[in-house]
């Protein structure tokens, strides 16, 4: 184990710098904060490149963590590494393992961008039984402290893809037989679909702007949830969780 102490460190200001998106990018690496967090990450298929464990937690610190680089901050240096306002004090500094969404049970994102829909996708699809994530290009980063929060720890567990071009994706799967769901509020009523393949992918879209036409019109069923009271629509998250486990239901 090392002891770091000061925030001008080298190291403090790489692992500072992963809260940038395009710092990830380049560098490949992600936080993931709290015991949760680090437990599932153990058990991945990540590569783990330093573990980070406040002062105060010291005794916390397992054999199976010291199979790793093991870093002892203090309290001020291990709060400005993370993004949690009350950080359990462990943190895992991780390499990006690329995953492919692949699997009978599909949900594409188009373009929705706020981490907290995203993550909490992620982690209903997971509990739901799908078996990989489409992304649109503007989509949240799930790499994004807020997004791996919200997931839970289910970012391990679902393949992810991240195509260059999501409609031309929704196309190569539909052709190939799976049925493409477009949610969208001028869509045929949910609960009345038929023809749905034991193979598909669900498509939700933009918070803001709902589903793109490029991708609507790769669409074999395009579907909308009913709206009995007064609201004209659903989060994003709220819908996709709905929809996703009524048509696991079907499959049962």
């Amino acid at each position: 184990m090392e002891r770091l102490t000061s925030l001008k460190n080298p190291k403090v200001l790489f692992w500072r710098s992963l809260a940038d998106r395009k710092a990830r990018k380049e560098s490949g690496c992600f936080i993931v904060e709290g015991w949760k967090m680090v437990t599932e990450a153990l058990a991945s298929a990540f590569a783990i490149e330093a573990v980070l464990v406040r002062e105060d937690m010291e005794s916390e610190i397992s054999p199976e963590l010291t199979r790793y680089p093991v870093y002892l901050l203090p309290a001020a240096v291990f709060d400005a590494v993370c993004d949690t306002r009350t950080p359990q004090g462990i943190a895992a500094v991780l390499r990006f393992t690329r995953t492919e969404a692949s699997g009978s049970r599909l949900i594409a994102l188009d373009d929705v961008q706020d981490p907290g829909n995203v993550g909490t996708i992620i982690r209903t699809a997971d509990a739901a039984g799908f078996t990989g994530v489409l992304l649109g290009s503007a989509c949240a980063d799930v790499f994004s402290p807020k997004v791996l929060r919200a997931t839970m720890g289910s970012i391990f567990r679902m393949g992810i893809s991240r195509p260059d071009d999501l409609a031309a994706e929704l196309g190569r799967l539909r052709e190939s037989g799976f049925s493409v769901l477009s949610s969208q509020l001028d869509g045929t009523p949910f609960y009345e679909r038929t023809g749905v393949s034991d193979r598909f992918c669900l498509i939700i879209g933009n918070e803001g702007n709902g589903v793109s036409p490029a991708v609507s019109a790769q669409a074999t069923h395009r579907l909308k949830l009913p709206m009995r009271g007064g609201a004209e629509s659903l989060n994003a998250a709220i819908a996709a969780g709905i929809m996703m486990y009524d048509l696991t239901r079907d499959l049962d």
